[in-house]
């Protein structure tokens, strides 16, 4: 994180997250692309699962006037999924609207929340609670059975080695020994990472298990991979509240748009 953090404006962090996330996307991945698009630069899986393809801001900091043949090139890469925008509005004033205005489609706007990660404590797991950073195969095939159960999708087994920690981490909880909760870290860029795929099993929500692995998975990344900035995006109002409770504070927003040519 840059020098400025202390004495920086919510405008500085929303620009800096930005080029953080340029910075992680930019790295060579096996199986994904990376296609450049003026003003917008994404990550592409053309042989996996729709959210694993994501387009962002390609020169954050600078307004946005023309979209040029920018959505034809995406629209091409994404196929035969739509176009996934995910966009921090304040670095890239204009672009929202202009992509709008294409026909695209507003999914949502949410809040972006940042977190000093010097700052967060992880809880006192509850008796029978036990909190790890997923690294077997069957710790990360718990991830991703909770993961499944949580979001109801396909459960994606992993293969291979975990990742290293500054490529991303996850964090497990279980339940007398049973996979209950998880959440992951992205890609570690300039000391910032974002926090993703928070998910609790149904019928043991309620218990604070989500806050446990949101803290959990700050501090992991903060240890293992040196994380100074963490930041996410709430899905709505109770998860904005459980992350403020973990320490997480708004600088910005997020909106998230899907387009396909000649769907509007």
């Amino acid at each position: 994180m840059p020098d400025f953090r202390a004495t920086a404006t919510d405008l500085d962090v929303a620009v800096w997250l930005a080029t953080t996330q340029l910075t992680a996307l930019a790295r060579p991945r096996e199986g994904r692309l990376v296609v450049t698009a003026p003003p917008f630069t994404a990550l592409v899986a053309p042989d996996g699962p729709a959210y694993l393809s994501v387009a962002i801001a390609g020169e954050p900091g600078r307004p946005v006037h023309d979209l040029g043949d920018s959505l034809t090139v995406l629209a091409a890469a994404f196929e035969p999924h739509p176009v996934r925008l995910e966009l921090i509005e304040e670095s890239c004033p204009g672009a929202t609207e202009l992509v709008l205005a294409a026909g695209a489609k507003l999914e949502r706007r949410v809040p972006v929340m940042t977190v000093d990660t010097a700052t967060v404590a992880v809880p006192a797991p509850p008796a029978g609670v036990r909190v790890l950073v997923a690294r077997t195969l069957a710790e990360r095939g718990g991830v991703a059975s909770v993961q499944a159960a949580a979001f109801a999708s396909d459960v994606h087994e992993p293969t291979g080695d975990a990742p290293p920690p500054t490529d991303g981490g996850q964090v497990l909880a279980t339940v007398d020994g049973v996979p209950a909760a998880s959440a992951s870290w992205s890609a570690v860029a300039d000391g910032v990472c974002e926090i993703v795929a928070v998910a609790t099993a149904p019928g043991l929500r309620g218990r604070g298990l989500a806050t446990l692995v949101t803290a959990a998975a700050v501090r992991a990344a903060a240890d293992r991979a040196g994380v100074a900035l963490a930041w996410l995006t709430p899905a709505g109002d109770d998860a904005d509240r459980m992350y403020r409770g973990v320490g997480f504070r708004r600088v910005a927003t997020a909106a998230h748009l899907a387009y396909r040519p000649g769907a509007g």
